[in-house]
């Protein structure tokens, strides 16, 4: 598994698993990084691909001191199952 990268050309954090690529989208403004949409593919499914880039996203956009609104219902359900993340929350 490789590590999840900005890909901002495309408005989307990337991370490439045994040649599949799940993705979260992103709308991005002064301060605050919007999550619009999660995709995971079908072959990843139930291995936890989802939740490791949910963190991920997360870790950077803390890192990035941005503040998060999240659209996308995996983003803001993974927010919500993991309270040291709501500090975060737009």
């Amino acid at each position: 598994m490789s590590e999840i990268r900005n890909n901002t050309a495309e408005s989307r954090f990337e991370l490439d698993v045994e040649g599949h690529l799940a993705v979260a989208y992103y709308d991005f403004s002064p301060g605050v990084i919007t999550f619009t949409h999660t995709e995971v593919p079908d072959a990843l499914s139930g291995r936890g691909i989802g939740s490791k880039l949910a963190k991920g996203v997360l870790d950077a956009a803390r890192a990035q001191k941005l503040k998060v609104v999240a659209k996308c219902p995996f983003i803001a359900g993974y927010i919500g199952k993991h309270p040291e993340y709501q500090d975060l929350v737009k």
